[in-house]
């Protein structure tokens, strides 16, 4: 299973959007606070539709909190950035990888430099 993980996410209805994928795919969703809404908006809600029982989410406190939970498998993290070299669709993704984006106005920061590897167009 693909997990998707939203870093410091800001705009519920792209959240929950995102959500709602992940429901339809059968993806795991973390989010990494903080957020840029509160857990309950309604936008939030919204966007998810009538999926919010059916995705499978986490949140965590912060990225430290994330990475404690990755264990020792050493889990494939494919950060996505506009600065990243290798596009998007030239990944074989394997069951267990994990599909980083960033914050929508400001991306990844630098933190995330060495897991810069695909960049989605649009």
């Amino acid at each position: 299973m693909l997990k998707v993980v939203l870093y410091q996410p800001e705009i519920p209805q792209n959240a929950g959007n995102i959500a709602r994928t992940c429901a339809a795919a059968g993806a795991e969703l973390h989010l990494i606070r903080p957020l840029g809404f509160r857990w309950g908006d309604p936008k939030l809600k919204r966007a998810g539709l009538d999926y919010w029982d059916h995705v499978r989410y986490v949140l965590h406190d912060s990225w430290e909190a994330f990475n404690e939970t990755l264990g020792a498998g050493h889990p494939r993290i494919w950060a996505f950035s506009s600065k990243a070299v290798q596009e998007y669709t030239q990944v074989h993704y394997q069951p267990g990888d994990y599909l980083l984006f960033g914050p929508e106005t400001r991306g990844l920061p630098q933190l995330f430099e060495a897991l810069r590897q695909l960049r989605a167009n649009g």
